[in-house]
């Protein structure tokens, strides 16, 4: 791959209690080019606090908040609309990488 850019789309609905370790999962591989892609898609918890903290500590995190939930397709095609990778990838957020 040579170093191309991923971006890493994560649509999120009130997953609140998962999103910790999957982010983290993702931010801690050990391929460094990429671009996290965080997609609140109107959750009702502390969804938005846990992505502002890690946006806070790393810039490859990209934040898109959604007011209303648009549902999954749509929070993953908000995410491909700002991605700048030469590959993406999805990651549900209540999921992780080993």
């Amino acid at each position: 791959m040579l170093n191309k850019k991923v971006s890493i789309i994560v649509p999120i609905y009130n997953t609140e209690k998962y999103l910790e370790r999957c982010i983290q999962s993702i931010l801690h591989q050990t391929y460094n080019n990429l671009e996290l892609i965080l997609v609140n898609d109107g959750s009702s918890g502390n969804e938005d606090s846990i992505i502002l903290k890690y946006k806070d500590l790393d810039p490859r995190i990209v934040y898109i908040k959604k007011e209303a939930n648009c549902g999954l397709f749509l929070g993953r095609m908000s995410g491909l609309e700002r991605a700048n990778g030469e590959y993406i990838s999805f990651v549900d957020s209540d999921d992780y990488i080993g």
